[in-house]
This record gives structure tokens, sequence and C-alpha cells, in this order.
């Protein structure tokens, strides 16, 4: 992809209450985002987005909810991957693609 007009977005972001491993993967999924929207190549396309999808599985296991839940005996992180997997199911099937755009 060629660009000549140089351009960063920062974030805000309230990390108080999350762990340097939480704020380490939010960095890396970020970053990852941003390389899946700018490289040209094929490979990598696919690589970035299964391991964005495995981060964000990652991350939705380590959120603070599954901590305050830990003595249950409902397997929270799953059931939420399992219901997000089957919603982003159902928007592929149906060919609802999802645009937000400010």
């Amino acid at each position: 992809m060629v660009t000549t007009k140089k351009e960063k977005t920062h974030f805000e972001i309230d990390t108080t209450a999350m762990s340097p491993a939480q704020v380490r993967q939010l960095r890396t999924l970020t970053n990852l985002l941003s390389h899946i929207m700018t490289t040209d190549e094929e490979s990598e396309y696919f690589d970035s987005a299964a391991e964005a999808m495995r981060m964000c599985a990652s991350i939705i296991k380590q959120a603070h909810f599954i901590d305050v839940m830990k003595d249950s005996k409902i397997p929270y992180a799953e059931q939420a991957i399992e219901f997000s997997v089957d919603i982003l199911q159902e928007h592929m099937t149906n060919s609802k693609v999802v645009t937000y755009d400010n």
C-alpha cells in the first residue's frame, strides 16, 4: 500500500482496572488490527486476521468478569466466545456487514 500522507492517531484508554498483561494484549491487538487494515499481502492478511480472532478469544477469557465469577461452575468465557462466534456466523450467513463509520 502506497501512501504519501503520514498520520498517526492516538487512543486514550483508561487501563486503571487492567493488569499489565491485559494492557499488553490490548496494545498488541490494536497494532494487529492496524496491520490487517493496511497490508496488501494475502498471507499476512489471513494470518493476521486469524491471530486477531485468537487474541480476542484470549482477551475474553482473561476479562475481569471471569475472575469475579471464578467460583461459578458456569464456563462463562467459553459461552461468551461461542455466543460471539454464533453471532458472527449469523452475520456472515445473512451477508450482513456492519460498518461503523463516524
